[in-house]
């Protein structure tokens, strides 16, 4: 709080007190916990840049482990633990064909909403159509 601001003006009550009621019908109105939980554990994926940047990137397209590490510029090891965090909450699948796995969107709600948490920032995503 800055010097001179009431708790008020800072957004904060200043007498500790609560509305049963509005508690009562705000609580009725909350999914289950686990729900809570569950959801947010899955847009905490979305808060990690490289996993973002994956789904983003397999938005209508395959790619396998190596093309994942060269669009991350990283390494194969964190491409590959990434897709195993998206691959483990349902955001996508893969395919083998031969010595190779290729991943892509199991579930294209992760798409919108990776899009929406970009919206959210002010930077639009390229849909796979404009890419």
């Amino acid at each position: 709080m800055k010097h001179g601001q009431s708790s008020a003006d800072a957004g904060m009550c200043q007498v500790a007190s609560f509305d049963p009621k509005a508690v009562a019908q705000a609580r009725r109105v909350l999914p289950p916990t686990g729900d809570i939980r569950q959801t947010a554990e899955r847009l905490a994926v979305l808060g990690n840049p490289g996993r973002l940047a994956l789904l983003l990137a397999l938005d209508g397209r395959e790619l396998c482990v190596c093309d994942s590490a060269k669009v991350l510029g990283g390494s194969v090891s964190g491409a590959s633990q990434h897709l195993k965090e998206l691959r483990r909450l349902g955001a996508i699948t893969f395919r083998t064909a031969g010595k190779m796995a290729y991943y892509r969107i199991a579930d294209p709600r992760w798409i919108d909403l990776a899009r929406s948490a970009l919206a959210l920032a002010g930077r639009p995503a390229r849909t796979k159509a404009s890419a």
